[in-house]
């Protein structure tokens, strides 16, 4: 049902700003007997009728905290209010019978919290922090300072002002920043020169604001926070030397560091205005040293690189320029503070003999007579001002074969030299031998001395395999195929002569017929009973002169039954048929080409 308006008056009881339907009431700092009241008139009222009041605040959350007499119209409020909270409220005025039905109205009572100054100004934080750098303007904004106050922000009771009332420290002048009184923005009255960071007593500053509110009146509530003002630096002191020369020694030879180098700088510590960046600027071309900064104490650490040679210059003059990570602001520039020079001595230090070369390669035949000349050794030691002399040792000489002169470095032989020796590898023997010199304390060096042994004929061949197992029953009268084998190099092994022994009636039985360069056919002339036949074998060589070896080759002649062998030998092998006959067929059909090596055909065949 819509409101109506015309049947009830709402008359102010008390004096209230305005009269009609609006009732403002002052808020929680008065009492509820002191609130402003209104009354409720009807113009043809009954004795029956009563008043009653609805909506928020009265029959609704919060509820009773207004109330209306029944019999006079009288609105009236129960409780304290909290404009903070709720800042008005809109009830309904209407009159029922005793029933409960409507007989007039409902008439609207709005009914607005007038706010007092019941709420201190509230800074957000206790602590604020800002930077200023040094040297800036006077008028720079620092930082700005806010607070809240929960009053009605259209009255004085919310209106704010912002005052400095103390500064620590207070030197060099008091009032060094200035705060805004309405907007808070903190400034800075100090002039630039003044605004040193590396003469001001320190640079860190406190200031502690009040916020006031009623516009700043001596009736306002007030807040208080502190303000953190850092005085930040900037790169306008340049980096200068301790002291304009620096000393520094080294034994030649070393590296690592030599020299630290100190600087001073007024700037920041740990900021990119004071970290210090060293160069050399003048006295290494061979880039011998290097310098860094140590992180630790910006320190400059001048190292040796490349080993220094005292016989080469014994005496070394850097100029050492200092800079700083940030560039120096326009009006400051590096001085002649900033330039250092380093004067490092190169110390003497006994220096081990040089071989050169290093390795010795020479070439020498296998088998020369012992006491043989194999080489000469050259060592040179390097501090030739010394005038030192030098002694020759073997170091390491795997076989034994070799002796030096220890005054002049000539190698001989003590041993005969064998190619075929385990300590030749690829043909080459090596041997490693020390320098000394008469210092003190006296120096070594070491050398290696590789020689390259040709080959001699020093080896006679042998025949492979040396068990061949036939059939006595056998229709293929061939046993096997042979081949030579011999340690030394071509020319000196293949192509292989074998050939049956010198005993008599041999070739009666047995034959022996040439397969390749390096194989050949053992073959039975005619049918053997079961046994072991030693058969005596001839293999020669290609030497210049050829060597010659007497060999056998046991030939088991087997009964074959079931493809099994059953020979004599208890310790013979028991071979199917198969597989021998299998053997015997991939070994002949070998194939040997003209133009391979002895050593390609070998290892191209079963037996080799």
């Amino acid at each position: 049902q819509e409101p109506r308006h015309g049947d009830l008056n709402l008359v102010p009881h008390q004096d209230v700003p305005y009269s009609g339907p609006v009732l403002f009431i002052h808020g929680v700092s008065a009492h509820a007997d002191d609130m402003a009241l209104v009354e409720v008139i009807l113009s043809d009222r009954s004795e029956n009728h009563i008043f009653r009041l609805t909506g928020p605040g009265a029959d609704q959350d919060p509820r009773g905290l207004f109330i209306i007499d029944i019999d006079t119209g009288e609105v009236s409020v129960s409780r304290s209010l909290d404009r903070e909270a709720i800042d008005s409220y809109e009830l309904e005025v209407s009159t029922t019978d005793f029933a409960g039905n409507l007989v007039d109205g409902p008439a609207l009572l709005l009914i607005t919290v007038i706010d007092q100054n019941d709420n201190r100004p509230i800074f957000k934080e206790t602590r604020y922090t800002g930077e200023v750098l040094e040297g800036s303007p006077t008028g720079t904004t620092v930082m700005r300072m806010t607070a809240l106050d929960a009053d009605d922000p259209a009255t004085d009771n919310a209106a704010l002002r912002y005052n400095i009332i103390r500064q620590s420290p207070d030197k060099p002048s008091p009032n060094m920043f200035y705060i805004d009184a309405e907007r808070g923005d903190i400034v800075t009255v100090i002039s630039p020169a003044l605004l040193d960071r590396e003469t001001l007593p320190t640079t860190t500053y406190e200031l502690e604001i009040v916020a006031k509110d009623m516009a700043g009146s001596e009736v306002g509530l007030t807040g208080t926070a502190t303000a953190t003002i850092t005085i930040t630096d900037k790169n306008d002191h340049a980096p200068e030397f301790t002291h304009p020369l620096f000393e520094a020694s080294v034994n030649e030879g070393s590296t690592g560091v030599v020299v630290n180098l100190t600087v001073d700088d007024r700037d920041d510590p740990a900021t990119e205005a004071w970290r210090a960046i060293y160069s050399i600027s003048n006295g290494d071309p061979t880039q011998s040293f290097e310098i860094h900064t140590n992180p630790d104490n910006n320190e400059g650490m001048l190292s040796v690189v490349k080993p220094l040679d005292y016989e080469a210059k014994k005496f070394h003059t850097l100029l050492i320029k200092v800079e700083n990570e940030d560039p120096l602001v326009p009006d400051v520039g590096y001085g002649p503070s900033s330039t250092a020079t380093v004067h490092v001595s190169v110390l003497d230090v006994n220096e081990g003999p040089v071989f050169f070369p290093d390795p010795l390669v020479v070439t020498r035949m296998e088998n020369v007579p012992v006491g043989s000349f194999v080489a000469s050794l050259n060592a040179t030691d390097p501090d030739i001002l010394q005038m030192q002399s030098i002694r020759y040792a073997v170091l390491r000489d795997p076989a034994g074969w070799l002796s030096v002169n220890p005054v002049r470095g000539t190698v001989n032989t003590s041993a005969p030299l064998d190619r075929e020796s385990p300590y030749v590898h690829d043909n080459r023997y090596t041997a490693v031998f020390i320098a000394t010199d008469n210092g003190y304390p006296a120096a070594t060096g070491t050398g290696t001395l590789v020689i390259y042994l040709e080959d001699y004929n020093d080896n006679a061949p042998y025949v492979v395999p040396s068990v061949a197992q036939v059939c006595e029953d056998a229709h293929d009268m061939n046993v096997a195929i042979v081949g030579g084998w011999d340690k030394d190099l071509p020319p000196n092994g293949a192509p292989f002569k074998i050939e049956l022994g010198k005993q008599p009636g041999l070739d009666k039985t047995w034959k022996v017929a040439r397969v390749n360069s390096t194989h050949s056919q053992i073959m039975i002339l005619h049918s053997l009973k079961k046994a072991n036949y030693q058969l005596p074998l001839i293999i020669t060589d290609s030497g210049v002169p050829p060597l010659s070896n007497s060999t056998e080759v046991k030939v088991q002649v087997c009964v074959c039954k079931k493809n099994k062998m059953h020979c004599s030998s208890a310790h013979s092998h028991r071979n199917s048929l198969p597989v021998l006959l299998a053997t015997l067929l991939l070994t002949l059909p070998c194939k040997y080409h003209p133009h391979h090596t002895a050593a390609e055909d070998r290892r191209r065949c079963l037996f080799c």
